[in-house]
């Protein structure tokens, strides 16, 4: 199993772990290691890597942040070991949710893959989403990828020339 550690801004990760529980049910292997305003990156880095080993089954282990280049995003790239303890910034549910579910029976190089497609995949603006699909209850990720086609990826949201189509992204009412 890959192991993940939330590493956020404040107790941003904490909660991120308790809605996942509270949606999917629990979890192991999965911890947080928050980050507060007064915190040093060196006075850190020891509890980021007891978290690491804490999670570490030997496949492998996430380091999930919420903001690029942030504290959080720095501490974990210092503690970066590639193909084996990789960072992914940007962490939301749906993310998340998917490498919780899915994490058991895939590798690392999967998990990543697989994480940021559906952190990528289930954000959408509701005033570009067609009226069908704000009706409630009704699946339009169909919907929405006919509407980008031909230049949109269904999958990532990639226009066919490789650039991010900024205009949708398909979106799946969540079932919780």
């Amino acid at each position: 199993m890959i192991g993940i550690v939330l590493i956020t801004h404040g107790h941003l990760g904490d909660s991120l772990r308790e809605t996942v529980e509270h949606v999917i049910g629990p979890q192991t292997q999965l911890l947080s290691v928050p980050v507060e305003r007064e915190d040093e990156i060196a006075q850190l880095r020891p509890a980021l890597l007891d978290a690491v080993h804490a999670v570490d089954t030997g496949e492998g282990v996430l380091l999930l942040t919420d903001i690029f280049g942030s504290t959080p995003s720095n501490l974990a790239l210092s503690v970066r070991e590639p193909d084996h303890v990789e960072v992914i910034a940007g962490v939301n549910m749906p993310m998340l949710v998917k490498l919780a579910k899915s994490r058991e029976h895939r590798d690392l190089a999967s998990c990543i893959a697989l994480a940021t497609s559906a952190g990528r995949k289930y954000i959408a603006a509701a005033s570009e989403l067609p009226q069908s699909c704000l009706q409630g209850g009704k699946c339009c990720e169909e919907t929405i990828a006919e509407a980008l086609a031909p230049h949109a990826s269904p999958l990532l949201g990639a226009d066919s020339r490789g650039g991010m189509n900024a205009n949708v992204i398909p979106l799946r009412h969540a079932v919780s």
